[in-house]
Formats: structure tokens, C-alpha cells, sequence
């Protein structure tokens, strides 16, 4: 039982500290929200590039060309609870 009471007491310590910590979150966001302004990298998205959206779709075709199988691949793995298999591109990543 006493180490119930301790237990709890920790719990409440711990949750006031998470209320604690959100109620200043709260408040630097506020603070910010107060100052109009331009924000980070606002203005940067309407920027001049050479690259034409023919070649972001032409890659997407490519490299996204079995997203759908393979997505639907791993959720039947999933569903039966079965491992992933160990991809041999991922060796060379790390």
C-alpha cells in the first residue's frame, strides 16, 4: 500500500511537470502567433528553377511505379503476422 501512495504521488509529480512543460509551449506559441511578419522561408516557394514538373512527374513514374503492390505486399505480411523481408538495397544505406 505504501507503495502505492508513492507511486501515485510520483504519477501526480510527473503529470503536473508534462502540464508545466505544455502550458510554456503554449505560451512561446502565443508569443509568436503576436508578431506579424514574414515567417522562415516564406517567399521562397515561388522561386525560378530550370526544373520543369514533366521531370518530377516523368521520376515519380519510375521510382513510385510499384508503391501500390508493394504496399499491399506488406500489409498482407502484417496480417499474417509474418517477418519483413530483409531488403538488399538497405545494406548499403547504413
Amino acid at each position: 500500500m505504501a507503495d502505492d501512495s508513492i507511486l501515485e504521488r510520483q504519477h501526480q509529480r510527473e503529470r503536473e511537470q508534462e502540464r508545466q512543460r505544455l502550458r510554456e509551449q503554449e505560451q512561446q506559441d502565443l508569443e509568436v502567433e503576436a508578431h506579424r511578419g514574414p515567417r522562415p522561408l516564406e517567399g521562397y516557394a515561388g522561386g525560378h528553377t530550370t526544373w520543369a514538373s514533366a521531370q518530377d512527374d516523368a521520376e515519380a513514374a519510375i521510382v513510385h511505379a510499384n508503391d501500390a503492390e508493394k504496399s499491399w505486399e506488406a500489409s498482407q505480411r502484417q496480417a499474417r503476422l509474418e517477418p519483413e523481408p530483409e531488403d538488399p538495397d538497405a545494406r548499403g544505406r547504413d
